[in-house]
């Protein structure tokens, strides 16, 4: 079954080197491993078809690497042209979380404030029952969420408990983007956001074209990257802890 964004929106209302930034050596544990092994499509695509995916991620208004160039004299080091501090160097930015399966998009939402477990239990309430179950109507929905710590607040793990009759929870191995093709989701729409012309003015314009790039993704985008989840796993066994192309 494939279901457009724009329906499920209706439903709920050359050869020289390169100088590259150090990849992060997150360290992939023993429970991923275990997960590879027991974690349901391990071999097949078919029973990933059923796996709602979700995340958070930050995106700034000034996509900065945490060096800012400026032109400066020696000696004006400390002036204030020559300096710049966190808000003048990213101008700011939006928290978004999102989910999607093979069938669809889900809704993506514009956090306000710090992602806390009050700020988590109200996004599961009032975006994930409805996307569950219009996508998987036999209720046959797995849902995943990454170990952060509002997630694993007690409050959110007891009105999952709640919900086993609508979907189950997948227990998600730490540490562990390999394995969430949420992250590549992520990559897309920064991408997208830094060819657009002219650059965010301000904080509005950020969400009004992340919300635009979120809907309009390609569902043969989002398929490849559910038919895709044998090989992480695959990568993941074989990378034995280390890091994959993924």
């Amino acid at each position: 079954m494939q279901v457009q964004a724009q329906v499920f929106r209706n439903t709920q209302f050359s050869g020289h080197c390169r100088i590259w930034d150090c990849a992060a050596d997150v360290p992939l544990v023993c429970l991923i491993v275990n997960y590879a092994y027991s974690g349901p499509g391990n071999i097949e695509t078919g029973p990933w078809m059923s796996v709602s995916w979700s995340d958070e991620s930050r995106f700034l208004i000034n996509h900065v690497d945490g060096r800012v160039r400026v032109r400066r004299l020696p000696g004006e080091q400390l002036l204030p042209s020559g300096t710049a501090g966190h808000t003048q160097a990213c101008g700011g930015g939006i928290m978004l979380w999102g989910e999607f399966s093979w069938a669809a998009l889900g809704s993506v939402v514009v956090v306000e404030q710090t992602m806390k477990a009050a700020n988590y239990l109200n996004i599961i309430a009032d975006q994930l029952h409805l996307y569950m179950a219009f996508v998987f109507p036999i209720r046959n929905g797995i849902f995943q969420q990454d170990n952060a710590p509002c997630h694993e607040a007690r409050i959110v793990l007891e009105l999952f408990e709640e919900d086993t009759d609508e979907f189950h929870l997948m227990s998600w191995p730490p540490n562990s983007p390999d394995l969430n093709p949420m992250e590549h989701i992520w990559d897309v729409m920064e991408r997208q956001l830094r060819t657009q012309t002219p650059p965010c003015p301000n904080i509005s314009t950020l969400r009004d074209r992340c919300l635009d790039i979120w809907y309009n993704l390609s569902p043969v985008m989002y398929q490849k990257l559910v038919a895709s989840m044998p090989r992480r796993v695959a990568a993941v066994l074989k990378a034995k802890g280390g890091e994959t192309r993924y």
